[in-house]
């Protein structure tokens, strides 16, 4: 299959994480219905391949996959090679795999036609309650939001770096939320140190999630004037959007750019979104195909260049 697809240099390369389902899924659609060659990663290997299996078919031809687990070294080295070896640059890299950072009250994976009958007539503010009311946040749930949301998206973007480099037109979209704009926060000194782009630093990112996690576990969130509710989520996207600007200023040859793909009904919000995951796929995906030249170090929301803060 894969020996079949383009690699000519006219053809774009992208790679997007948590590609099976939901809105990488879409979003891997959406790339590849662009003329645009896709490399769909994913944890489990039957997965990925049953996906992109469903994607090729009339009109798309030009979805493969590769195993990758954002949190595990290996397999992002593995995946580096890869592409290496077989395209030698990647134009488009799509940071969509995450994790809630809280443990849900109803089972792994529920009912989507429940939920929706359960959810019917409520408002996004109400949606959000009955969320929040069928979620728990433990520590070891917050730790891993964090090691994946941050941290796993950090050491891919780190690992295809080079890769990015090698293209014309090098995009980064970091799939982020309305969840990691400052103005959850609380505290004033948080806000102001985390959209200060021109002093903020890696290290001092990791001393803020480190700290996070200390306030965390003493049950002091709250009290330090940390989001309240999905916090390691808000704190982890929060992050993620503080890097990308990092990374804009210190790359200006490559965009990269963070979007809001909306409230969307995944497995990730137990299907209590508002937007279907074609719809959440292509606000992501128009980021991904901005027009060349465009804005870096953006955060876009309902199809618009918005706000950090």
């Amino acid at each position: 299959m894969t020996e079949a697809i383009s690699s000519s240099p006219s053809t774009r390369i992208a790679v997007v994480t948590g590609g099976n389902k939901g809105i990488g899924l879409e979003v891997c659609r959406q790339l590849a219905g662009n003329g645009v060659t896709v490399v769909l990663t994913a944890r489990d290997e039957k997965r990925g391949t049953e996906a992109v299996e469903k994607l090729n078919g009339p009109g798309i031809s030009h979805v493969l996959f590769h195993q990758l687990d954002i949190t595990d070294a290996s397999s992002i080295a593995g995946l580096v090679d890869f592409l290496k070896t077989r395209f030698g640059r990647v134009d488009i890299l799509v940071n969509n795999a995450a994790y809630g950072g809280v443990e849900f009250l109803r089972g792994p994976v529920y009912n989507s036609v429940s939920s929706e009958e359960e959810l019917s007539g409520m408002d996004r503010d109400q949606r959000l309650e009955w969320l929040w009311k069928n979620s728990q946040e433990t520590y070891d749930a917050a730790k891993k939001g964090l090691q994946t949301n941050y941290y796993g998206t950090k050491h891919v973007i780190e690992a295809l770096l080079p890769l990015l480099q090698a293209s014309s037109d090098g995009r980064l979209v970091n799939v982020s939320s309305d969840f990691g704009q400052l103005r959850h926060f609380r505290k004033e000194e948080l806000k102001q140190e985390l959209n200060d782009v021109d002093n903020i630093t890696e290290e001092r990112l990791d001393e803020l999630l480190d700290m996070f996690l200390k306030d965390f576990e003493a049950g002091a969130v709250d009290a330090r004037g940390w989001p309240r509710a999905f916090s390691a989520y808000k704190v982890a996207k929060a992050a993620m959007n503080a890097y990308s600007r990092i990374l804009a200023r210190r790359h200006p040859e490559l965009h990269i750019n963070c979007v809001h793909p909306g409230y969307v009904k995944t497995d990730i919000t137990i299907h209590s979104g508002l937007l279907t995951p074609e719809e959440g796929g292509s606000r992501v995906a128009a980021v991904a195909l901005l027009p060349e030249g465009g804005v870096t170090g953006a955060f876009f929301e309902d199809f618009k260049e918005s706000s950090f803060v």
